[in-house]
């Protein structure tokens, strides 16, 4: 169903604001608190990042419980996972319902990474946590044993510029390579001005909750200095070579300001001979996968997902 213009009015008037940090986290740490956690199946470690341990959890999709000497003999394949919160808000906890649901959905076991937040730690602090949970993961150092070709990258909003940004690294890198990414409504461009070229910015980026304004501040926290903003690891979209990137699928919200550069991060990584699948969730807003799977948007998602997963099976 299309956004009525009753509806439209709500969302409106609940975009309108800046970013306060505090406020928000403490808004999104609500999400927390969520009856169901005690039933979820999940096991938390850590992985360092030099000196800083870099929190995880593990989500398993069934009634299994690691055995005395960890997950050893382990056949599951595996979600990598790095949460959205436009790099300053959300957690491994905000988004346990989500990654459980994951897990569950999907049949695999999901790893959330607990990624370092700006304004505190601007890029790369955030971006080289990630890195570095994955390589372990990549390599089979983590609680898991894992297989690589059954590893898959997946993030929303801008745990989806950070898995777009990882997989740019690891190639680069050569430590290990990802070979399968989702990216859910990926923030990969580094301007939400007036001078942005993607036409949903402006179209989508006053009335339907994330708002440029709001783009534009995120953008200013996650930053060390203006110069990041020309880094392909900071914005993937001004990569000029993306070869040799993972198979990806790329999902998209109708009414979100970052809709159009995630089709055209597509549709670049499909022109440098990546394999890539590319769905615009229709009447969606920004945000929706969070919802849970009750909602129409996260189930059409779900679908999409689990088939693409299926085809490297």
């Amino acid at each position: 169903m299309a956004i009525n213009k009753a509806m439209r009015t709500v969302l409106k008037a609940l975009s309108y604001g800046d970013i306060n940090v505090q406020s928000s986290r403490a808004f999104a740490n609500i999400k927390a608190i969520d009856p169901l956690k005690r039933f979820y199946r999940t096991i938390d470690t850590k992985i360092y990042n030099g000196a800083y341990e870099v929190p995880t959890r593990i989500y398993l999709p069934g009634e299994e419980l690691p055995a005395p000497n960890g997950m050893e003999g382990n056949t599951l394949p595996v979600l990598l996972f790095l949460h959205g919160g436009g790099w300053v808000t959300e957690s491994v906890d905000t988004y346990d319902r989500v990654c459980a649901g994951l897990a569950k959905d999907t049949g695999h076991a999901v790893v959330s990474v607990g990624y370092r937040l700006a304004p505190e730690f601007p890029f790369p602090a955030g971006l080289e946590d990630c890195y570095a949970v994955a390589k372990a993961i990549y390599t089979n150092r983590f609680l898991l044993n894992t297989d690589p070709s059954r590893i898959t990258l997946i993030g929303d909003s801008a745990g989806g510029n950070l898995a777009a940004a990882l997989s740019l690294i690891a190639r680069d890198r050569g430590e290990f390579m990802p070979q399968q990414q989702v990216l859910i409504y990926p923030a990969v461009n580094n301007d939400y001005s007036e001078a942005s070229p993607f036409p949903s910015v402006m179209e989508n980026g006053s009335d339907f909750l994330l708002t440029r304004q709001k783009l534009c501040q995120y953008l200013d926290y996650y930053q060390s200095s203006e110069e990041d903003r020309q880094n392909p690891y900071f914005a993937p979209i001004l990569e000029p070579d993306l070869s040799g990137q993972p198979r990806t699928l790329i999902l998209t919200a109708e009414f979100d300001p970052l809709r159009d550069e995630g089709e055209a991060y597509g549709r670049k990584l499909l022109e440098a001979g990546n394999e890539v699948e590319i769905h615009r969730i229709k009447d969606a807003l920004h945000g929706f996968f969070a919802l849970g799977i009750k909602y129409y948007h996260v189930q059409e998602s779900y679908t999409i997902i689990n088939q693409f997963l299926k085809e490297n099976e």
